[in-house]
């Protein structure tokens, strides 16, 4: 066996020197990058992986080989399109090698994809990715408003774009705009566009800056990698979460990016997102006045059958004499007889007030008082105890018994008497109290109540006083006339003698006259004493 290990034995390449792993590393290292400093190679992007240091690490291979690459992360972030898995691609590079693995890689300085067709490809699978997320279903779309108020635009200030928007929109029906500005090509153009959109969203309704009643994101034609911005991811998801109705015109009629899937109308031209976006004000001028035309048409017939109704109506109608001639004759009549009527009612009122009068006669209030006042008089304790003994002395002296039962019976009957006695007394003790204030009570009661009735009584008879005053012939004698008395009333001349004596009455006095003249002679008339009371009247 120490054969085996024999230094000195001589063998094939025994003169070659002998090198670390490091050194045989960095030769093979030294000639690979001197032999491949540059290479420009296609393949299709197999495995992708981006670590947090924002490097990017992929394998591009094709049908027989895998080449590992990596990009540096400034190499990354300068890439226009993103490598991913499955892609078509053409790498420049130079080609090195990974001592810590024992393998070699290309070192991607510049990536793009190999023509067309595999941005197509791309660009395919990323829209049935997004479209099986439900981003692009037509139950998310939201009708466009008729006329917005405020119209909000994503674009490019300096381009033709909104120039041509701001043009239609002054032609058609001015609004107010707000534009958003954006780069719409390059690197800078998917998160300058998808902050536009989720910027327009955030503004409050009541804040400085109006929100947007409408979104309009727009761009002029280009090609497909120059239109690439509008198809990233998140553009298209700040699109369909935007909750302000949007319209997507980005490129010509021809060209169509995810946005437009996304967005909830697409135009084919920035031109018709704005003819989109409101209505032509002359056009709806001119509808208005048809409509007002219609309008002042059907009100027109309208007044005009309602005018035929109304006169049909009328002619079924009665005449207004003929319905007031009956009731105007029916006022007439009760007119006529309304006086009477009155008459009549004053005359049952009058002799009823008299009846009611006769009847409140102070004399007969008196009276009717004097029985309860009398009572109240004779009412008394003392009276009523004697009444009582006396009763229970002649109960006592009725019953006759023996002498002994008799002491007995009077012991006990004075006993029950006494006891009867005192519970009487303190019954009229108890009693007394409140029999007075009843009896107070009473008479307060009583004497207003006296006191109305009497002042009623007082108020009537003056009303009755009055009435006969006025009725009285003594107001009649005050207005200069007289009446003469003989034995009586003289009504008539042929009542009078010559000679006889006669008193004439007048308002302030009566005198003593002396008939004269030659009357005619006639029977004396019967005299008769006039009653003490007799008062002679005029009617």
């Amino acid at each position: 066996m120490s054969d085996l290990f024999d230094d000195d034995e001589p063998g094939a390449g025994g003169n070659a020197p002998t090198l670390s792993i490091s050194d045989l590393s960095r030769a093979v290292k030294r000639q690979i990058e001197d032999g491949f400093g540059h290479v420009r190679v296609r393949g299709e992007v197999g495995r992708v992986s981006r670590p947090r240091s924002g490097h990017v690490y992929l394998d591009l291979k094709d049908d027989k080989a895998v080449l590992a690459s990596v990009m540096w992360k400034g190499t990354a972030q300068k890439l226009r399109t993103q490598p991913e898995e499955g892609m078509e691609v053409i790498a420049t590079g130079r080609l090195t090698t990974f001592p810590g693995q024992s393998r070699y890689q290309l070192v991607i300085e510049s990536l793009a994809p190999a023509g067309v067709g595999a941005l197509m490809a791309m660009l395919e699978k990323r829209r049935a990715a997004l479209a099986a997320e439900g981003l692009f279903d037509p139950e998310r779309k939201r009708a466009i408003p008729f006329l917005p108020r405020v119209i909000g635009v994503v674009t490019s200030p300096s381009g033709a774009v909104i120039r041509d928007i701001l043009h239609r929109l002054r032609d058609r029906f001015p609004r107010e705009v707000l534009v958003w500005p954006v780069a719409v090509q390059g690197e800078r153009c998917a998160p300058e566009v998808a902050a536009a959109i989720r910027g327009f969203d955030a503004l409050p309704p009541d804040g400085p800056v109006p929100r947007p009643d409408l979104l309009i994101v727009a761009r002029g034609g280009g090609s497909l990698e120059d239109l690439w911005g509008f198809n990233e991811e998140e553009v298209v998801r700040a699109a369909a979460d935007c909750s302000i109705p949007l319209i997507s015109a980005v490129g010509h009629e021809t060209d169509t990016t995810l946005i437009d899937f996304a967005a909830d109308r697409r135009a084919p031209t920035p031109t018709a997102a704005a003819e989109m976006a409101v209505p032509v004000r002359a056009e709806l001028h001119a509808d208005l006045a048809r409509l007002d035309e219609r309008r002042l048409a059907a009100m027109a017939r309208l007044l005009r059958e309602r005018r035929e109704r109304l006169r049909g109506a009328a002619r079924g109608l009665p005449r207004p004499q003929a319905l007031l001639s009956e009731r105007a004759q029916r006022l007439d009549m009760a007119g006529q007889r309304l006086p009477l009527a009155l008459s009549r009612m004053a005359d049952r009122k009058r002799l009823r007030l008299g009846e009611r009068a006769a009847a409140l006669d102070p004399s007969r209030l008196r009276a009717h008082l004097a029985e309860p006042r009398a009572k109240l008089r004779t009412l008394s304790l003392g009276r009523a105890l004697s009444r009582r003994i006396e009763k229970a002395r002649d109960r006592l002296g009725s019953t006759r018994l023996r002498p002994q039962d008799l002491s007995t019976r009077i012991r006990d009957g004075r006993a029950r008497l006494d006891a009867q006695v005192q519970r009487i007394e303190r019954d009229a003790a108890r009693l007394l109290p409140e029999r007075r204030r009843a009896l107070d009570l009473a008479s307060g009661r009583f004497a207003p109540l006296a006191s109305a009735m009497l002042a009623d009584r007082r108020r009537g008879l003056t009303a009755l006083s009055r009435t006969l005053e006025t009725l009285s012939y003594t107001r009649t004698l005050e207005r200069g006339y007289a009446v003469v008395h003989r034995d009586g009333l003289v009504k008539r001349a042929a009542q009078v003698s010559p000679g006889d004596a006669l008193q004439i009455e007048f308002a302030d006095g009566r005198v003593d006259v002396t008939a004269g003249g030659d009357a005619p002679s006639r029977p004396k008339p019967k005299r008769k004493s006039p009653p003490p009371d007799a008062q002679g009247s005029l009617f």
